[in-house]
Parts: C-alpha cells; structure tokens; sequence
C-alpha cells in the first residue's frame, strides 16, 4: 500500500479532474519525463483520489498484467501524488467494523485528512482472488491460513453470482464476480460513517472500475 505525499517542484499543474475521460486520455502509451539539473524548491502535494485495487493475478497473467498494467495511476494519467492507493486481495473493502484496523484506517485517513475528492474500486480480469472465492467450497478443508476468511468477506456475493449465472463457465463466472465484488465494496464502504458524511457534503464520490488487461477495456461506472 503506498499512501505517502510526493514532492513536487513548486510551480504545481492546476488541479483537474483525473477521471474526466475528454480531458486526458484514459491509457497514456509512454512515460512523460522532466529532468532538474539543479533540485528544485520543494512542497508537499496531496492525493485527489484513494484507489482501491486487487493485487493478485492469476499466474498465467500474472507477467501481461505488470506489462499492461504496471501501476494504476499510470492507466489513469495520473501523476505522482495524485492518488492514495491501497492494494489488497481481491480489492474487497469490507463493511465498517473497528476490528478491521488496516482497511478502516487507510480509508480513514484518504477521507478525513487527505482530504480525496474520488474514491475508486478496480478490479480486473484473471484475478486470483476472485478465482480463489468461486473456488471455495463449503465444508472443505481450509486451504490457507488467512486467504479463505478475507475473500469470504465476499461469500453472499458469490453465491449469487453461481445461482444467476449457473449456465457460464467457471472462467465467465469468475469476470461477473469480479465486478460484482466491485459493487459489493461501494456499497461497504457506505457503511463508514466517515466516508458518508464526505458524500452528503458534495466532497467525495465513489466510481467502480474493472480493467480487462486481456481484451485492453477499462470500464467505469457510479453506484
């Protein structure tokens, strides 16, 4: 999870809007460079947005997707200390509890002292811990030792998908979950009473993404 500010030469870009689609491409195709001879003055410079992303990819994928997808904030043109990321199995955010000490507290913080404007969930094709979740079986044996109980966060949703979908393949299955997974953490995260109160004031808005590094799609929608 990265989250700290970045240092910016003084004269920063004017702020805008990371997700307008007409005002910057969505995929940029190469690096854009400056180069300082002589270190320049100093300021600090906060994130605009919190991503919420899975990090673990299927195998096979798993070298395409760091070729096609090396960080988010480079798919969304976003520069360095643009956005607060939090990158955790399956990119599930569960609904708010005060034992749950990591996600809250990274959440927390994006809303109430960064100060982000967007909140945005991605998922994306060939997740692992998708796969891991269409996987499970009742009355198995566990097969890891925190894994099972962290994407059975996600439990409900996954029956739901099999019973509505039980004419797909398991590979179909698995991309309806990953954007229903999605759907699932927008809606926890209107249980943080934080991250409402930022919404009812007209400061923060919450956008799902799915990414399709296989067929090169990047989809968005508001709850």
């Amino acid at each position: 999870m990265g989250g700290c500010c970045c240092c910016f030469p003084a004269h920063k870009p004017p702020r805008e809007n990371p997700m307008h689609p007409a005002r910057e491409p969505l995929i940029r195709h190469g690096p854009d460079f400056t180069t300082h001879h002589h270190p320049p003055q100093i300021i600090t410079y906060s994130e605009s947005i919190i991503l919420i992303r899975g990090c673990w990819q299927s195998e096979s994928e798993a070298i395409r997707s760091a070729q096609d997808w090396p960080v988010p904030q480079v798919t969304l043109n976003l520069k360095p200390g643009e956005a607060f990321t939090v990158r955790n199995i399956a990119g599930l955010v569960p609904a708010y509890s005060q034992r749950i000490f990591s996600m809250g507290s990274a959440i927390e913080f994006a809303v109430t002292v960064l100060k982000v404007e967007y909140i945005v969930v991605i998922g994306h094709s060939c997740c692992g811990g998708i796969r891991e979740l269409l996987s499970l079986k009742e009355n198995k044996p566990r097969t890891f030792h925190f894994i099972d109980d962290w994407v059975n966060t996600a439990l409900a949703t996954k029956k739901k998908v099999e019973r509505e979908n039980s004419l797909m393949s398991f590979d179909e299955q698995c991309t309806v979950l990953e954007q229903e997974v999605v759907n699932l953490s927008l809606s926890n995260l209107k249980t943080y009473p934080f991250v409402m109160d930022q919404i009812a004031r007209g400061k923060l808005k919450l956008i799902g993404a799915h990414y399709d590094f296989v067929n090169g799609r990047f989809e968005t929608w508001q709850p």
